[in-house]
């Protein structure tokens, strides 16, 4: 299984999401053609109902924690929970461009 179904499932399973897209953003960045390290997570569940930002970014990370410990290098993470996604939240948000390694900004 690639890491981008391992994260999916994962997500699926901890969180049954209205919404979920994940997006192997690798080729982005200065890594091998067919690299899986560097991801976006867009999750919308009524898990995050009432709870803050940080909570939510903390129980992603917590359901990803191997993924995080081994292949994966970068996550983006966007959450929301239903009410407000369906209220017009939808926008997705752009990663911004990689630097590469080393490169000063």
């Amino acid at each position: 299984m690639t890491v981008q179904k391992q994260i999916e499932a994962k997500l699926e399973t901890a969180f049954s999401p209205t919404y979920l897209n994940v997006q192997n953003e690798s080729s982005q960045h200065n890594v091998p053609p067919g690299s899986e390290s560097h991801f976006k997570v867009i999750v919308v569940s009524e898990q995050f109902e009432k709870k803050r930002l940080m909570e939510q970014h903390q129980q992603i990370h917590q359901v990803l924690k191997e993924e995080l410990a081994g292949p994966v290098h970068a996550l983006s993470i966007q959450t929301s929970c239903p009410s407000k996604w369906n209220k017009g939240e939808q926008k997705v948000y752009e990663s911004p461009p990689c630097l590469g390694g080393g490169t000063k900004r």
